[in-house]
């Protein structure tokens, strides 16, 4: 239970960063319409700016703390939590990368469908992770898969 209100309160927080609501569909709304388009290029460009940002901290930060500590065991601790931060700047070079494609299937109105099999991805699932490119039945089974080890 605690998880899922986890995910709920981050998710919230994406559309809190990029200063929009969760999107209320309306009947008969037609799925991927120009309006839900830039509610989701809203959200894809806040989080692009705010890894932007976050890189930007890193490497003013890393230049800022790099001392050359004389005791062996402080010069260990400190690059050991430069190591994480580069292993995390590094996965959000990844997820910019991923950021930018989804932008490119925004602009195109290619944004909102399964990779794998074309179907509706969703709005709350797409608003919780803008970057997913597969329904929710294709990536558990991609996940199987990929313990078991088929991938």
């Amino acid at each position: 239970m605690q998880e899922q209100q986890k995910r709920k309160t981050s998710s919230l927080s994406l559309l809190n960063i990029a200063g929009v609501k969760p999107y209320k569909e309306k009947p008969g709304e037609e799925y991927m319409n120009k309006i839900q388009l830039q509610h989701f290029r809203k959200i894809l460009n806040a989080r692009y700016r705010q890894l932007k940002d976050e890189v930007g901290r890193t490497v003013s930060h890393m230049q800022d703390e790099a001392a050359n500590f004389p005791d062996l065991v402080d010069r260990a601790a400190q690059e050991e939590g430069f190591s994480l931060e580069l292993r995390n700047r590094d996965r959000e070079r990844k997820l910019l990368k991923k950021i930018e494609k989804v932008l490119r299937k925004v602009e195109k109105n290619d944004f909102g469908f399964c990779d794998l099999c074309g179907v509706e991805i969703g709005i709350r699932r797409l608003e919780a992770r803008p970057t997913a490119d597969m329904c929710i039945d294709c990536k558990t089974l991609a996940e199987i898969r990929e313990k078991q080890g088929m991938v």
